[in-house]
């Protein structure tokens, strides 16, 4: 499904104008300690017009045939696209964590990498200590791939999941 750069869209978000839209799809989820997971999701960016995108996600935990298992993670937060090309990104979570991400959009590609600058932690949220996050836009799909460290294990592949515009 094509995608249209919104009208009042700010110039800042101009080279992120892919994203805009709702997202749905499948993904894979490991990690030493935890047994591997499948899980869907559904993910929105939007923007008003103010230098910012407002970002929202939801997943949800499958069986092997696709069928809901139980609610899973959640995340909001805002990307923060400068005019150089940075992009600071802010997220909140649901268990109990905040991070602030930095990174750069790629020049002539529509992608972009981030890592985490800063993690706070509730008293009760699980040990995590940072994180990479690659989103790219392949085929007309949303693609993605988190790295996380946490647990006291290095920072390693977590989650990767293709996103269809809907």
């Amino acid at each position: 499904m094509p995608f249209e750069i919104p009208d009042n869209i700010h110039p800042d978000c101009a080279r992120l104008a892919w994203l805009i839209g709702k997202w749905a799809g499948n993904g894979h989820g490991e990690y030493p300690g935890i047994e591997n997971f499948q899980f869907g999701q559904e993910v929105i960016f939007q923007q008003d017009g103010r230098p910012f995108i407002h970002y929202v996600s939801r997943a949800w935990i499958v069986d092997a045939e696709g069928k809901h298992v139980r609610e899973a993670a959640q995340e909001t937060g805002f990307l923060r696209p400068k005019a150089d090309g940075t992009l600071e990104v802010l997220l909140t979570h649901n268990t109990g964590f905040v991070e602030i991400w930095t990174g750069e959009i790629h020049p002539e590609q529509p992608r972009f990498e981030i890592v985490t600058d800063a993690v706070a932690r509730t008293a009760t949220a699980k040990e995590y200590t940072g994180g990479k996050r690659l989103y790219g836009y392949v085929n007309g799909d949303l693609l993605y791939a988190f790295d996380m460290a946490a647990m006291g294990h290095e920072l390693q592949p977590h989650t990767h999941a293709q996103l269809v515009r809907q």
